[in-house]
């Protein structure tokens, strides 16, 4: 993707844009525009200290992307994705308008916390003629009962059939105090077998010591300076955040590695050690 300019679309009514957002932030490194000035210089110094975080954000796209495509290939037409952020390219709606004939359908529900999410989402959607069977929910992740019994969740999802269920680059925001295994399962409970659960976080990985490392650990820091805190964790400790649905092959890998379909350029190989990620299945 193409480096964006600085200009900013209008802020909704509200909308704090002297603080950086994660989202984004994260919309900046993914080349979209759905963001601002204190939101650019905040991405520009996260790459000038940590060059992968492009890189980093381009592989989660790319997973997330896989892992849409290969629930829809076993037949699940049911997709929340808590924690979505700004629209930008390559969304799970337009992953699903690209990949299904026009007499199959789907359903999407966005969830996000921050108001310039849900603006944004909502105006895309209306623009491109979505809204029938995709929405957003205004909500924090952290509360499983605010979303799951949302007007607009339950006139989009029906729980008693297969959902693919996305947390993806968001419990990396949730701290110890928030029981990220106890938000996750909250969900889990409410979901048909069949369904599946996506999950990509950020780590210290197998990266190793020196300066890359250095790099991801000085970001981390930099985050707790903003509305979303970031909290690194272990494989191990992701793994545990599926409980006890089987894991999809290949099991929990590196992004890039999960049904790659492309080779990676030299500094893409570099970034691939600093998040897991995974796809598990409710069984029957």
């Amino acid at each position: 993707m193409s480096e964006q300019g600085d200009a900013a679309p209008t802020a909704p009514e509200g909308v704090d844009t002297e603080k950086p957002s994660a989202a984004r932030v994260y919309d900046w490194y993914l080349g979209g525009n759905q963001n601002w000035a204190v939101d650019r210089e905040f991405g520009r110094r996260m790459e000038r200290q940590w060059p992968y975080v492009k890189p980093g954000a381009r592989h989660n796209r790319e997973f997330m992307n896989r892992a849409v495509r290969s629930a829809l290939d076993a037949g699940i037409r049911q997709f929340v994705d808590l924690g979505s952020g700004v629209p930008t390219a390559g969304n799970v709606h337009e992953v699903i308008a690209a990949e299904l004939p026009e007499d199959d359908t789907a359903k999407v529900v966005y969830v996000d916390y921050e108001p310039v999410a849900v603006a944004h989402a909502t105006v895309i959607l209306e623009e491109e003629a979505a809204t029938d069977w995709a929405g957003i929910v205004h909500a924090d992740l952290r509360s499983p009962k605010t979303v799951l019994r949302d007007r607009r969740t339950r006139e989009l999802i029906d729980f008693g059939r297969p959902v693919c269920l996305m947390l993806v680059a968001v419990l990396h925001f949730a701290g110890p105090d928030d029981d990220p295994a106890g938000i996750v399962r909250a969900y889990q409970d409410a979901l048909a077998p069949g369904s599946r659960l996506v999950i990509s976080h950020m780590s210290e990985g197998d990266g190793g010591p020196g300066e890359a490392l250095e790099g991801l650990r000085w970001l981390v820091g930099q985050y707790r300076n903003t509305s979303n805190p970031m909290w690194l964790r272990e494989r191990d400790e992701i793994a545990a955040l599926f409980g006890d649905w089987p894991l999809l092959d290949p099991g929990i890998v590196h992004l890039p590695d999960w049904r790659p379909d492309r080779s990676l350029n030299a500094i893409e190989a570099e970034a691939r050690s600093f998040a897991w990620c995974g796809v598990a299945e409710k069984p029957a």
